[in-house]
C-alpha cells in the first residue's frame, strides 16, 4: 500500500510544496511513480518522513533532521523508539493488523507499567496533533483494547477501598481512565469501571449499588467553564456523598469550575488517593 504526497502533507503537517523542495534538494523523500505519474510514498518512506517532521518540531534544521533519519535507520533505533516508529507507520498507512501486531511485540517486550505509562499512554496523547479522524479512530481503539486486556488481567484485592470511574456524559475518550484504574489496582484498591459517556443518573445507581470510597472522573472532551461546572455540578449531586475527584486535559484549565461544582482534581493517582485519605481524616475528626 502507498500513500499520494497530498495525504502525507495532511497527516504530517508538511506541505505538498515543501516535501517536494526537499526531494530536489536533498534528495530525500524519494516516492515512486504511479501509472499516471503521479508520487507515491512507501511505508518506509511515510515513516521516514514523520521521522524528519517530528525532529523538525522538536528543532533541529531541516538539513540536520534528514541527515539523522539517514544515519539512523529505524532498526537501529532503541527498542521503544524503533516500535512507536512502525507503530505510527501502520497507523498512518490504515494497517490495523500491523498496528495491532506492533503493540503485541511491545507488551511482550515490556512490563506492565512501563507498557502502560511509557509506550500506550504517550502514543494516546499524541494521536489528536498526528491523526485525521479516521486515524485516530482505529489506533485509539487498539490502545484502548490494550488498556482494558491490561487493567482486566491485574488481580482485584479482596478488600480494600472501592473506585469507581467514568467519562463524564459526552465524553468518549477513557484510555486515560483505564491507565488509572490500573495504577489504582496495583495500590490496593478494588476498580469499577463504566467508562466512556456516563450520565448523572448513571453515576447516581452505580453509586447505590457499590457504594463506593470515591468517585473519579476523566474529562478530555474540551468543554467551555460554564458547561463544565454543569455537567460536575449534576454528577457530584447524584454521586453524593461520595467524593468526586476529577482529572484530564478537559478539566486542567478550569479548576474554578471543578470547584465550585463540588468536585476536586487530581493530575495522578497518587494525588488521587492523597484527596482521599485527607477527605477520610476530615471525616473521622467531625
Amino acid at each position: 500500500m502507498t500513500l499520494r504526497i497530498r495525504t502525507i502533507a495532511r497527516l504530517t503537517g508538511i506541505r505538498e510544496a515543501t516535501l517536494r523542495a526537499w526531494e530536489r534538494r536533498y534528495g530525500f523523500p524519494r516516492p515512486l511513480r504511479n501509472e499516471s505519474n503521479y508520487r507515491v510514498y512507501s511505508r518506509d518512506e511515510v515513516e521516514n518522513i514523520r521521522r524528519v517532521a517530528k525532529l523538525i518540531s522538536e528543532g533541529l534544521a531541516v538539513s540536520e533532521a534528514i541527515a539523522q533519519v539517514r544515519t539512523t535507520p529505524v532498526g537501529e533505533l532503541p527498542v521503544g523508539e524503533r516500535l512507536e516508529e512502525r507503530f505510527w507507520s501502520a497507523v498512518m498507512m490504515l494497517d490495523g493488523d500491523e498496528a495491532d501486531r506492533v503493540l503485541g511485540e511491545a507488551r511482550a517486550a515490556m512490563d506492565a507499567r512501563t507498557y502502560c505509562d511509557a509506550f500506550l499512554m504517550p502514543l494516546l496523547r499524541e494521536m489528536g496533533m498526528r491523526l485525521d479522524i479516521a486515524r485516530e479512530h482505529m489506533a485509539s481503539a487498539l490502545i484502548r483494547q490494550r488498556l482494558r486486556a491490561l487493567l482486566l488481567a491485574e488481580d482485584s484485592p479482596p478488600e480494600g477501598p472501592r473506585v469507581l470511574l467514568a467519562c463524564p456524559e459526552r465524553d468518549m475518550h477513557e484510555g486515560g481512565l483505564l491507565a488509572l484504574g490500573l495504577h489504582l489496582k496495583r495500590k490496593g484498591w478494588r476498580v469499577t469501571l463504566l467508562g466512556a459517556d456516563t450520565p448523572a443518573e448513571a453515576l447516581r445507581s452505580a453509586c447505590q449499588q457499590v457504594h463506593p470510597d470515591l468517585v473519579a472522573l476523566s474529562c478530555v472532551r474540551r468543554r467551555d467553564p460554564g458547561e463544565l461546572q454543569q455537567v460536575l455540578s449534576a454528577s457530584v449531586k447524584a454521586c453524593a456523598p461520595t467524593l468526586v475527584v476529577v482529572g484530564g486535559p478537559g478539566a486542567r484549565e478550569h479548576l474554578k469550575a471543578i470547584f465550585s461544582a463540588g468536585a476536586q482534581y487530581a493530575e495522578t493517582a497518587e494525588e488521587l488517593v492523597l484527596l482521599w485519605q485527607q477527605a477520610r481524616g476530615e471525616s473521622n475528626r467531625t
